[in-house]
């Protein structure tokens, strides 16, 4: 991808609409973000507020009915599939293991965009894999065949294989599903601080609001593929648009000894 525009959003979406085959309502309409590097953008909303959705018009695997998605200021959907690839990872939802491949392996595959024709594993590119491997605490794993791996464990190998792409843009599906309460923590963790040395651009979908209002630079708040709220944490989990949201009432608290915000959802909204 073109380096002429390191100034502005290195992530842009302009009016993003997408409207899929055989559907009458919109699964966006007229959705508009921007990120830039060190940025982590939280996309919030309730199942079926395209999330997902806009997470693959970014990574230039969805074409937009409507409006434009650009990295680094070059449309993505008018870019070569490899170039693309080297500039954006992407970790979905619903990604099968690979079967017959160990969990190093699989982390490996990250490097691919950069590799020659024959794939052959350069000093740098080693280092980058052993580092994802290590930060995402699967080092005692790594020989192990991923398939045989717990669901999980799983999600730890694709976002360590995105990590060892190195991207500029990184875009999360869910990436903490079926994860337990320690590595969903470490995890969470690892993604602030990846984000904020590397000058990342991150966009990252997610149902839990405790770690949006903890690690998020923004959030944008979704509801039937339109834009309910996009701002700051604090300006945008509030109750009253958590509730226009997720029709639900939603208590929201400080937690004394780490300053942190939650939430708690109490009813259903009148």
């Amino acid at each position: 991808m073109g380096e002429a525009s390191l100034a502005g959003p290195v992530v842009a979406l302009e009016s993003v609409s997408v409207t899929y085959p055989g559907r009458t309502e919109p699964a966006l309409e007229a959705v508009s973000l921007s990120v830039g590097a060190g940025e982590l953008v939280a996309l919030l909303g309730p199942n079926g507020a395209g999330k997902s959705t806009l997470l693959r018009v970014a990574a230039g695997l969805l074409p937009a009915t409507a409006g434009r998605a650009s990295v680094a200021g070059a449309d993505v959907a008018s870019q070569a599939r490899r170039d693309v690839a080297r500039a954006v990872a992407l970790v979905s939802q619903n990604e099968l293991p690979a079967a017959g491949f160990t969990v190093r392996q699989v982390v490996a595959m990250g490097r691919t965009p950069h590799q020659d024709g024959w794939m052959r594993e350069r000093p740098e590119d080693r280092d980058a894999v052993d580092d994802a491997v290590a930060r995402c605490d699967l080092a005692s794993i790594a020989a192990r065949p991923v398939d045989t791996l717990s669901s999980g464990e799983q999600r730890r190998v694709a976002f360590a294989r995105a990590l060892a792409a190195r991207p500029r843009v990184l875009l999360l599906d869910e990436p903490a599903a079926f994860l337990d309460v320690r590595h969903r923590l470490e995890q969470s963790e690892l993604l602030a601080d990846v984000v904020a040395r590397h000058r990342l651009a991150c966009v990252v979908s997610m149902h839990d609001l405790d770690t949006a209002a903890r690690v998020a630079t923004r959030v944008l708040l979704l509801r039937a593929g339109r834009t309910v709220a996009s701002g700051p944490p604090a300006e945008v989990l509030t109750g009253p648009l958590l509730r226009a949201a997720y029709d639900v009432d939603v208590a929201v608290g400080v937690h004394a000894p780490t300053g942190s915000r939650y939430f708690v959802p109490t009813r259903p909204a009148a």
